[in-house]
């Protein structure tokens, strides 16, 4: 029996999801229905299936563990981040060019939607349905990102919530994986019937049988380096709220194109021009750069001579760097196609290692000229480039020791976790239990169970502020949050969208 809680956008598992501990018996009924799907399915992937069935659900048994690991793993590194990234700098994201920890988690993201998205739609046999199910999906993602990250929710630390409407920030990590899994989905379904139903021999049979996802990554790519070059970018100005209710205005000069700093870019200026500088993100990972702070890789005040920009907003979840990254989701989704059309392990290991490989090597050309530097605050071709091939060597590292060696057992609270990936972002990453916990407090709202486990059992134990963030962010949280997910997987409770 197929567990429940799948969704397609990549926080959840396919519905045609068979672990190896099920019975011979579920097996065949999954058998069952995927014949009666073939009787009126289209695609090439389901008419490739007619030829042997058994193996193949087998096989799917296998590649579901891999993707599972793989998006709990982007999870695990989500909270480790986010939470150990003020005590640990250098894990924190890099405050402008570079790539640290903390800058592969959106881009591995995107890639788990892709690769989710070639093996849910391919059971779907009606584009209406499918579309249906897309926009839907999308929506509720929109939902949720503008309700966590649009400033309504205060958490961990604040026992108040609510968002003044002239400040809320409309862009978010949910927002973007929503607006790129619609574009990703979309041609997917859309180009079912364009797509021939047996792959030519060769290597690049399976680029053109699916060129239409290409020519929208390309399309994504061509709008996003024309206008980050070709755009005109005029002098700013924002205001900063003090104390006292006092404000004061910073304009920023620029008047100048294909700029990639933090100041005068184009990237900067379109979500300026489209949500509003009031609509941003109003504490920039730049702050913390030499320029504007002494305590630079860390966060620290401002320096009497930092330049007007460092207190300026930046959006890093903007309208045109979403536009980059859904070629991130188009690299997954060829991941997906590979996994579903090449039945050995070689021939797929062979097609994910190589891509990987020339994406590696093409973003380290481009970072190390200094021709288009690794950059995710732009989400630059470099750094899209760069962590799609970081995400293929994870996916493909896992894949051989999870299917092909078969050694799951050490990676089953990561296969928990992405079995229940929206839950644990929502109740860990995004701190909603912590601040559940932090609302029963005694005397004194710093006086709670969070900051009691926090301060007494890892940072006064160890004497350290740093180590004892970490070690609570790794056995407070992570394994919490991995005992937790194993629990509710036991009793199949998952939260499907």
């Amino acid at each position: 029996m197929a567990d429940p809680g799948k969704m397609e956008e990549g926080f959840a598992h396919d519905a045609e999801v068979v672990h190896q501990d099920k019975h011979k018996n579920d097996q065949n009924s999954i058998i069952i229905d995927k014949e009666k799907q073939e009787k009126v399915a289209t695609t090439p992937q389901v008419e490739e299936q007619n030829l042997e069935h058994q193996p193949l659900v087998k096989q799917k048994t296998k590649r579901v563990a891999t993707l599972d690991a793989f998006r709990g793993l982007t999870i695990v590194l989500m909270i480790l981040v986010d939470d150990a990234g003020g005590a640990y700098p250098k894990i924190d994201h890099s405050p402008w060019n570079g790539c640290t920890l903390a800058d592969f988690v959106m881009p591995f993201f995107l890639f788990i939607v892709g690769v989710a998205i070639a093996l849910a739609l391919k059971k779907i046999p009606k584009i209406n349905d499918a579309i249906r199910k897309i926009c839907l999906r999308t929506l509720k993602l929109l939902f949720w990102g503008i309700l966590l990250q649009g400033g309504y929710s205060h958490a961990p630390s604040d026992l108040v919530y609510g968002v003044d409407m002239k400040k809320i920030r409309w862009c978010g990590i949910l927002q973007r994986i929503a607006l790129v899994y619609f574009i990703v989905a979309l041609i997917e379904t859309l180009t079912t019937k364009r797509r021939p139903t047996v792959l030519e021999p060769g290597h690049v049979s399976i680029f053109t049988a699916y060129r239409w996802q290409w020519i929208g990554g390309f399309v994504a790519f061509v709008i996003y380096m024309t206008t980050t070059y070709g755009l005109y970018v005029p002098d700013w100005s924002f205001v900063v709220h003090g104390d006292n209710n006092e404000s004061t205005r910073y304009t920023v000069k620029c008047g100048m194109r294909g700029h990639l700093g933090p100041a005068c870019n184009a990237v900067g200026y379109v979500d300026r021009q489209v949500w509003g500088v009031n609509h941003l993100y109003a504490y920039p990972v730049w702050q913390r750069l030499k320029a504007c702070t002494a305590s630079a890789p860390g966060s620290g005040p401002f320096r009497e001579n930092a330049p007007v920009w460092c207190r300026g907003p930046f959006e890093p979840e903007g309208l045109l760097s979403t536009i980059l990254a859904i070629l991130s989701g188009t690299i997954g989704i060829h991941y997906g196609h590979v996994l579903i059309h090449f039945k050995g392990h070689s021939e797929r290991l062979k097609q994910w290692v190589s891509m990987a490989l020339v994406l590696l090597i093409v973003a380290i050309i481009l970072h190390f000229t200094d021709a288009i530097p690794i950059n995710k605050q732009l989400y630059s071709f470099s750094y899209t480039c760069f962590t799609a091939g970081a995400a293929g060597i994870v996916f493909s590292v896992f894949y051989i020791v999870i299917d092909v060696w078969g050694f799951r057992t050490p990676f089953l609270f990561l296969e928990w976790i992405g079995m229940n990936a929206m839950l644990i972002y929502v109740l860990g990453a995004q701190a909603i239990l912590p601040a559940f916990v932090n609302g029963w407090y005694y005397k004194s709202t710093d006086n709670t169970l969070v900051y009691w486990i926090q301060n007494h059992v890892f940072i006064n134990v160890w004497h350290s502020q740093r180590l004892g963030t970490l070690l609570h962010v790794i056995f407070a949280e992570i394994v919490f949050y991995g005992v937790l997910a194993g629990i509710l997987h036991k009793f199949r409770i998952y939260w499907k969208l």
